[in-house]
């Protein structure tokens, strides 16, 4: 295929027929009654995606672009392709396949989210590899963060940790947290040297974050670990937690992480009446 006009309409009919095969219900959104084609809309993509409305349309347009590779990793997480799709959608956009960096789905399977949903009073998130948040439960979104209001290509963790100021005031101790999660984040970096999302992540990071910047520099590596942690909610005041993470049995590129009451603290009955009180 070498004229590049053909190869870019291909691109963007590939984009057209997979955004006809995802039903709404599949993302979370909801049917509507004015729906007449199949699938998303353009602008569902985009919110889902991250990416520009107008700069997806140009794309299922077939127009001459430069792609970047955490683009089209946000579109075959959107479009929930398989490897093959996905090694597809690269190749037609001449990019470099991920090939090293284990491909995940950006939701959890139902039997995971249903481990999540039992976890009432105890905050708890399912991360992939790059500290993607694919999952989370009601404690979550209501002591900590709503993922559902981040877009899923700004939904990882390590950029929410430096970029999200509400995130950042909640973390009591957030300079040795933060510094803790790019030494963990380093670690995994090791093995993916090169990987073109990782790069283009850690490269825009350090662009965002000053703070990020130098402290990736120092090279300092770490293993995930229990500890405890200390939130600064808004209205309950100061929890106190145990933090674990389980290695997912079905998908060990997948990560449970759970936040659980300090015995002896307050924190459980603070959140016992905090979330009754919630619709």
């Amino acid at each position: 295929m070498n004229d590049p006009s053909q190869r870019y309409k291909e691109l963007g009919d590939f984009l057209k027929t997979r955004r006809a095969k995802i039903l709404p219900s599949q993302v979370g959104l909801s049917e509507g009654t004015r729906r007449r084609t199949p699938g998303l809309r353009r602008e569902e993509v985009s919110f889902l995606s991250g990416v520009g409305l107008t700069w997806y349309t140009w794309l299922e347009q077939g127009r001459l672009m430069q792609i970047s590779s955490q683009v089209l990793e946000s579109l075959a997480r959107t479009f929930m392709l398989d490897e093959q799709e996905t090694m597809h959608l690269y190749t037609l956009a001449k990019q470099t396949p991920p090939t090293s960096f284990p491909i995940c789905n950006d939701t959890a399977t139902p039997m995971l989210q249903h481990v999540l949903d039992s976890l009432i009073f105890s905050p708890a998130t399912v991360l992939d590899s790059r500290m993607n948040v694919i999952a989370w439960n009601r404690a979550t979104t209501k002591i900590l963060l709503d993922y559902s209001k981040i877009s899923a290509s700004k939904r990882n963790l390590l950029r929410i940790m430096f970029t999200n100021d509400e995130y950042k005031k909640m973390n009591t101790d957030w300079e040795l947290t933060a510094q803790k999660m790019v030494a963990i984040f380093r670690a995994t970096y090791g093995k993916f040297a090169g990987d073109p999302w990782v790069e283009d992540f850690v490269n825009e990071l350090r662009h965002e974050s000053t703070e990020f910047d130098s402290w990736w520099t120092t090279h300092n590596v770490k293993t995930d670990e229990e500890m405890f942690k200390n939130i600064n909610h808004p209205v309950l005041g100061q929890l106190k937690f145990e933090y674990t993470s389980y290695q997912v049995l079905s998908d060990t590129n997948l990560k449970l992480t759970v936040l659980t009451a300090l015995p002896g603290s307050e924190t459980e009955e603070k959140i016992k009446e905090f979330l009754m009180n919630q619709t």
